[in-house]
């Protein structure tokens, strides 16, 4: 641990931080790692949500759905010169293992907090009018801290209109339960958490209908690449879907007995077109920062569609319009909307950290890939094909696009996972990466070589001349690289 003289000064710590989800746990170990007196406000919640309602628990039951989806493809099997008869699954040996993983990832964070010395403080936490100060909602008393980073994350966003009871009718929260298996389910949006569930569901046996308030399915993806997760991820299961649709109302029912209804209105006349009774129901409709509770109206502090507003450095500006800094006060993650991602908050809070201790830091959000664990994944980093097309328009250069197909990989081939691309968008004329997209199997491992490109600034060229493993699935991003600057891959 590097030793540091504290800047604590007449106050209890160096730094406090409010929330423990992934981005407060990396931002508090990146405090005790530089000499800084820590202490962490869990919240009751130490992992958050991704590791106790997300990524994590959503990650178990998608391999255990996934395992199933392939033992069921008899077609697949076949040609490997493998047959079984019949494919059972015990749901609740499935929640199972999705809730010990939870606590098992829950306990070894708590454990490397314990073992770098940061004070661990099991209750929620908000600011005061006062700066540098934090009152301890369990003890009802303040502590105080030369810096303080809120990290309090977001919670599930659920429109007007529809009544959850995380039974029938469920966020994330209540859907990673895997408390009953519908025969028939709805899912309001079509983003990374709807496709998610999509897949868990129709490999248990699950009839799904999306219902998707834009004109299409998956809106937030590259065009092309939503095309085709719309041939392998939706039209072989059976799932159906309706676009350009609001659900206005929806209404809880009981298993066996009364089913979910869902009224939906058209999303621009408003009018009734439709109204489903399903089983189920998952709301997965994005999140909403999770300020509640947390002082900002007593530190005078507004927010922008309920945004804390930080400026580059992560440091919380008053307002978003003329806004004036507030003195060692952070926020990171969901909670100031840059970019909603887990790994993006811990990113976020080390750069915190980097510029509590006087190194000037900023987060490069254009290089944090994303990934969608469907089967086959999603995955990508940098800007859309539409996006890299203004750009290219605006500033006046000629945008390069080059495609790797999985059909064409060895790898890919072996495991009979032919279908999927990589797509590589780059400016002509620097031979900078602006974006990749890719679907196809592990995508999302896949994709870190190419944020790690965009981070370090490596162009397309450069990547073209790297040695790639053979036979592995990452020739088929060297094939896109080679084809960028007019080499051909064998």
């Amino acid at each position: 641990m590097i030793s540091r003289k504290s800047l604590s000064m007449g106050f209890d710590y160096d730094v406090i931080v409010i929330g423990c989800g992934v981005g407060g746990h990396g931002a508090a170990l990146h405090a005790r790692a530089n000499g800084l007196k820590t202490a962490v406000l869990t919240g009751k919640d130490v992992g958050g949500t991704c590791v106790n309602r997300g990524c994590v628990p959503s990650k178990a039951l998608l391999a255990a759905a996934g395992r199933v989806r392939e033992m069921q493809d008899s077609t697949h099997l076949k040609s490997f010169g493998i047959s079984v008869n019949g494919v059972q699954y015990d749901r609740q040996s499935v929640a199972n293992h999705a809730s010990q993983l939870a606590n098992k990832v829950k306990l070894n964070l708590e454990s490397s907090l314990k073992a770098q010395g940061c004070d661990i403080i099991d209750s929620k936490g908000s600011i005061t009018s006062k700066p540098h100060e934090v009152f301890i909602e369990s003890e009802n008393k303040v502590i105080t801290a030369s810096n303080i980073i809120l990290a309090p994350g977001s919670v599930p966003f659920v429109p007007r209109g529809v009544t959850v009871d995380e039974k029938t009718v469920f966020t994330s929260d209540g859907g990673l339960k895997l408390e009953f298996i519908p025969q028939y389910a709805a899912i309001i949006g079509s983003g990374y958490i709807g496709l998610e569930f999509s897949d868990v569901y129709t490999a248990l046996g699950t009839e799904v209908t999306l219902i998707e308030a834009a004109d299409i399915l998956m809106p937030g993806f590259d065009p092309e690449i939503r095309r085709l997760a719309e041939r392998l991820l939706i039209k072989p299961r059976p799932i159906d879907f309706r676009t350009g649709v609001f659900a206005s109302e929806v209404t809880p029912g009981i298993p066996g007995v009364k089913p979910v209804t869902i009224k939906m209105i058209d999303a621009k006349t408003k009018q009734h077109v439709e109204t489903l009774e399903v089983d189920a129901c998952l709301v997965a409709t994005g999140r909403a920062p999770n300020t509640q509770g947390l002082g900002l109206d007593k530190a005078s502090i507004e927010t922008d569609r309920g945004f804390i507003v930080v400026d580059e450095h992560m440091q919380v500006l008053t307002k978003k319009e003329g806004g004036s800094l507030v003195p060692g006060l952070y926020a990171i993650g969901d909670v100031n909307g840059k970019l909603m991602l887990a790994h993006a908050a811990s990113a976020q809070g080390i750069s915190a950290v980097e510029n509590i201790i006087g190194k000037p830091h900023v987060v490069n959000h254009n290089a944090i890939p994303a990934a969608c664990f469907t089967h086959p994944e999603v995955a990508f980093v940098g800007l859309s094909e539409e996006q890299a097309k203004a750009k290219a328009q605006s500033e006046g250069f000629t945008l390069g696009k080059s495609i790797g197909h999985f059909r064409a990989n060895s790898k890919a081939l072996a495991e009979l996972e032919g279908d999927g691309i990589a797509k590589v968008l780059f400016n002509k004329e620097t031979e900078e990466i602006l974006g990749v997209h890719i679907i196809g199997i592990h995508a999302a491992d896949l994709i870190q070589e190419c944020a790690n490109a965009i981070a370090a600034k490596t162009t397309v060229r450069q990547l073209a001349f790297m040695v790639h493993t053979h036979p592995t699935l990452s020739e088929v991003l060297d094939a896109a690289f080679k084809g960028a600057v007019g080499m051909n891959a064998h």
